[in-house]
């Protein structure tokens, strides 16, 4: 019965991880590195998070995703847009708690499961990016 609660208690997933960016501000040269080695990729939904507040000023954001393999070999390299703001009300999209938010989207691609590492750069032409908490990756079954 135990299992079967803890079973219950996760979502699916098989790696979630966020680098909390210092000040809230995510810098243009800030590479964030998430480690991938000890992770089982299989061909499942990988997410990307983005968690922002009010002090960010645009409707989107713009991150290159760099994948690497353990020689350091870019495997992939794909510059993805991450919608923050409904288009329509102005409305923050994701969930969020007081004036934080967390969203979550669907990258259009999946890791190779020879992926060791995972870089995310901010790529909205600005040297600091105010309003950025954090920001993550989540694996799915």
């Amino acid at each position: 019965m135990l299992i079967l609660v803890f079973g219950a208690c996760t979502d699916g997933r098989i790696y979630e991880d966020f680098h909390s960016l210092p000040n809230q501000n995510w810098g243009m040269n800030d590479s964030l590195i998430f480690d991938l080695k000890e992770v089982e990729l299989i061909n499942s939904p990988d997410l990307i998070a983005v968690k922002f507040n009010e002090e960010y000023a645009y409707s989107n954001c713009y991150m290159r995703i760099i994948s690497k393999d353990s020689a350091g070999l870019i495997l992939d390299n794909k510059l993805v847009n991450i919608t923050l703001f409904d288009p329509k009300s102005g409305e923050p999209l994701g969930e969020g708690f007081g004036n934080s938010y967390t969203r979550y989207d669907t990258l259009p691609f999946l890791f190779d499961t020879k992926t060791q590492t995972v870089t995310l750069l901010q790529y909205m032409r600005q040297d600091q990016l105010p309003g950025v908490e954090a920001v993550g990756i989540k694996i799915l079954r």
